[in-house]
Formats: C-alpha cells, sequence, structure tokens
C-alpha cells in the first residue's frame, strides 16, 4: 500500500521504538540499556522523544545504511536469546567500531511470543493491536515479521537510495527484511543476489508445521530473485543432506565450509564474481548467521557449530566481492549474547559479539559507499 511520507514517518513512531528497547522488560539489563541510551543520546531520560525527532532527519542523513534492531526469538530454535542481539551489537558497534556510523531508525516493537499476522487469528490481533498501539482496530500489524516487511516496504518506496541493515534475533526475521529488498529492487529494474553465510541452508518448506522460521526463510524468498541460483551460500557443513541435493532441488548456489577451507576465500570468491557477471547482477545484500564462524569465534549463538569458517575467511569473501558488487542491504542474526556454550578460555559471549562487530562494522561502511 502506498503512503506518504508523513504518514510512513507515523507508521515509525507507532511500530518502532528507541534503539535497544526492542526487548520489552522491567528491569532486566536496565543498565545496558541506559549504558546505550547514553552512547545514542547522552542522557537515559526523555529518549523517546529524542528518537522520535531524529526520524525527522532521516531524509537528510549522509548515511546510506540505516539500523534497524528487530528483537525476536520466536521463530528460533531450542536455545534462545537472540532477542538481545540488537542492544548488545550495537553498543559493541559503538565501543569497538566507532569509525563506523549509521543512521539508526530504533527497534521493531516485539510481543515476544508472536512470529507473523497470518498465524494468528482476528481477536488475538485485536487484542495485541490495543495492547501496543491503544487501539483494538489498528491499521498496524502487531507481530514482528509482518511489522518489520510492513515498514521496510514503506522505508525503500521513501528511501530508495538508503538500504536497511537489520539487526536480529533469529534468522527468520530475513524473510521480511529480504523480500521487501528483493520486491523493491525488482520494482526499480535491479538484478540482485542474496549472500548468505550460514552453517545451515535454511531451505526446509516448513518446521514442525510452520513456514517462516530460521530454518526456512530462504526458501520462501526464492521467488522474489531474478532465479534461484542468485541465493549463494556460504560455510554450510550442518545438514541433513548432501550439497548435491539443496542445488538440485532448489537451484541454488552453496560453498560449504570444507570447500572453502581447502580452496581458499579467495579462489572461492573469485568463483562466485565471475557468477554474478555473468549474471549480470546489479546489487548485494547479505545475510550473516554468526554461526558461519567456527563455535572457536562464535559459540553465543543458538546452534553453535564446529569446523566453520574463521573471521578472515568471511572478511576476505566480502572484501572480494564488495570490491566489485555494491553491498545496498545487509543483516547480522542470531547472536545470543547471554548463551555462553564455550567451556574454555574468553567468554563467548565478548568473543562473539567482537567479531560479529568486526563483520557488521564492514558491511555498513560498504552499504555507506
Amino acid at each position: 500500500m502506498s503512503t506518504t511520507k508523513n504518514q510512513f514517518h507515523d507508521k515509525l513512531a507507532h511500530c518502532l521504538c528507541p534503539p535497544g528497547d526492542g526487548v520489552y522488560t522491567v528491569n532486566t539489563a536496565k543498565e545496558r540499556k541506559d549504558a546505550l541510551r547514553n552512547k545514542l543520546y547522552g542522557q537515559t531520560e526523555n529518549v523517546d522523544f529524542l528518537w522520535k525527532e531524529s526520524l525527522n532527519n532521516l531524509a537528510d542523513s549522509e548515511h546510506k545504511a540505516v539500523i534497524l534492531g528487530i528483537s525476536s526469538d520466536c521463530g528460533g530454535g531450542i536455545l534462545r536469546g537472540a532477542n538481545w542481539g540488537p542492544l548488545f551489537l550495537r553498543s559493541a558497534l559503538i565501543d569497538q567500531q566507532p569509525q563506523v556510523t549509521a543512521f539508526d531508525l530504533g527497534d521493531v516493537r516485539v510481543i515476544p511470543h508472536l512470529l507473523h499476522d497470518k498465524y494468528l487469528n482476528q481477536a488475538t490481533i485485536s487484542n495485541c493491536q490495543k495492547a501496543l498501539y491503544q487501539n483494538p482496530e489498528s491499521e498496524y500489524y502487531v507481530s514482528p515479521l509482518s511489522i518489520t516487511e510492513d515498514v521496510c516496504n514503506g522505508f525503500y518506496q521513501h528511501y530508495p537510495d538508503k538500504g536497511i541493515f537489520g539487526i536480529g534475533g533469529d534468522h527468520s526475521i530475513s524473510y521480511p527484511l529480504t523480500k521487501a529488498y528483493l520486491k523493491a529492487k525488482r520494482d526499480a529494474g535491479k538484478r540482485t543476489a542474496i549472500i548468505h553465510f550460514d552453517a545451515h541452508t535454511d531451505l526446509l518448506v516448513e518446521r514442525l508445521g510452520i513456514d517462516l522460521c530460521f530454518g526456512s526463510w530462504c526458501t520462501h524468498i526464492l521467488e522474489y530473485l531474478p532465479a534461484p541460483h542468485h541465493l549463494i551460500q556460504f560455510g554450510i557443513r550442518s545438514s541433513g543432506k548432501p550439497k548435491q541435493h539443496w542445488e538440485s532441488t532448489f537451484g541454488v548456489k552453496q560453498h560449504w565450509a570444507d570447500e572453502i577451507m581447502t580452496r581458499g576465500a579467495h579462489a572461492v570468491a573469485n568463483e562466485v564474481i565471475a557468477q554474478l557477471k555473468a549474471d549480470q547482477v546489479d546489487e548485494l545484500y547479505v545475510s550473516f548467521d554468526i554461526d558461519a564462524l567456527d563455535e572457536e569465534f562464535a559459540s553465543a549463538t543458538g546452534t553453535p557449530e564446529g569446523n566453520g569458517l574463521t573471521p578472515q575467511h568471511a572478511l576476505d569473501i566480502l572484501v572480494a566481492l564488495a570490491d566489485e558488487f555494491p553491498i545496498t542491504g545487509a543483516d547480522m542474526m542470531e547472536i545470543a549474547p547471554f548463551t555462553d556454550s564455550s567451556l574454555v578460555g574468553q567468554s563467548s559471549s565478548e568473543t562473539t559479539l567482537r567479531e560479529g562487530a568486526k563483520i557488521s562494522a564492514f558491511l555498513i561502511a560498504a552499504m555507506n559507499k
């Protein structure tokens, strides 16, 4: 639905909230939230007013990269906690990567046990609209995936020269982020590709009867790509089926972790660049699940996996791709800071956030170019 810019900004003020506030809490992590508010606004009071005022500066912002946090892990796996990713990763970026800046749109307002509005009956939707918007007949969506897609559709309508850097949350969130991106670029006549880093294929049709979740989002964005092989996956290693099954069934292109470690990141990147040029791709979206990295570097996540990529593998591939193609959308998913599944050495949360911040900083800088 087409909206005016004023209507879109009104939607932002209703459906989003200040950065780091996407997880609704009473006292949990209050000190961490206050610390982020101080870093962003220099104070902890009246932040809602300051954030809403900042939205008026979006059009004039010099930054092409716009951060959107989606603090949801309802579509995730067994080990939860990725809903804290937007709060913690923002702080890590400010502290560890201060040279990289972006416009911060804030967080999607999340009711933590909801996923997508299509799974809800009208009575539930009305109750949630009353809770979120004080209006049981509101025009706005109530579930994080639905709100994210709606907000991103409006964003690309009014700011086609900017791009969303999404911070999750579990990987189901990449469904609305990439769907809105791909539709907008298609309407603009741009040929796109999704560069997907992950230990898992995320190519299930459904999981336990739910079609939009962390393990299936890739399957449901294929129709919006110019061709299925414009989804290119890196770092796969945990799969119940071999590479040939996924490539032949869905038409995607995969480069598993062992291939990258054997052949080298640069050789694989050069092959992908040749493919993208042959396909006449104009722009790239990068979706990065932190578990693409080996559990030595990223164990603070819902499904840490061994035998994975090093951060340098990932950066070598991203640098090579960014030298040849503009990265105009991206996300960082599945950082779960309160989990600590490592048994030795440095805190897994500290290590995971550091490596996630490095890769996020590169992606934001690439988008700002």
